[in-house]
């Protein structure tokens, strides 16, 4: 289900929100995308993109970005954004949070902060070649919405979505994020470290 917003509120970061890469997961993230709006941005611009369901391809591999990922990927070189937001929703949580995910996939697990929402880095394609080293880039993910929402896991998608779409930099990220989940982005800093060398956490 495409859908496309754009919310200016002067000078200030660009932030891109991107739903629905993979599949059909667009039917579950736009119910998040579509709850932000003016009131959640203090300055600069968020720029809401839900894509159309496609046939499933993993943003891990390289060949989603000459593919069905172009479109995401003209977004990024156009509004050049300095926080980036993919959107998913998922279906194998196990698979997502294997410690040995480093190991099978290339990547670090994700990390959960709370009632099935999971966080982590895009995929290493796209942060290392379209974005600096400073820029914010996150994964978050929700379990995909089967037969009825669960309010509960909506809202805490819903209110992340929301901290990062208020934030100026990744320091303000970093610290709004600790305040309510500590342990977790201890985890991402760690996991950073260990994977990336000085990369940052998201």
């Amino acid at each position: 289900m495409s859908f496309f917003r754009l919310i200016e509120k002067g000078e200030g970061p660009i932030r891109l929100f991107v739903g629905g890469l993979h599949g059909r997961e667009g039917l579950t993230t736009i119910k998040a995308l579509k709850s932000l709006g003016f009131e959640d941005v203090i300055d600069g611009k968020l720029i809401i993109y839900n894509c159309d369901p496609t046939s499933y391809l993993s943003t891990l591999k390289r060949s989603y970005y000459t593919k069905q990922g172009r479109e995401i990927i003209s977004l990024i070189e156009y509004y050049r954004p300095s926080i980036y937001v993919e959107a998913h929703c998922y279906k194998y949580y196990e698979g997502l949070t294997d410690p040995d995910r480093k190991k099978k996939m290339g990547v670090p697990p994700l990390i959960e902060l709370e009632n099935g929402v999971l966080i982590g880095s895009v995929s290493p394609h796209i942060r290392t070649s379209f974005f600096k080293r400073t820029d914010v880039c996150i994964t978050l993910e929700m379990p995909c919405i089967q037969d009825r929402i669960d309010t509960k896991v909506l809202k805490t998608y819903t209110n992340i979505l929301k901290i990062i779409a208020s934030i100026k930099d990744r320091p303000e990220l970093e610290e709004k994020l600790a305040r309510k989940y500590p342990e977790q982005v201890e985890i991402a800093r760690r996991y950073a470290i260990e994977f990336f060398g000085d990369y940052p956490p998201f």
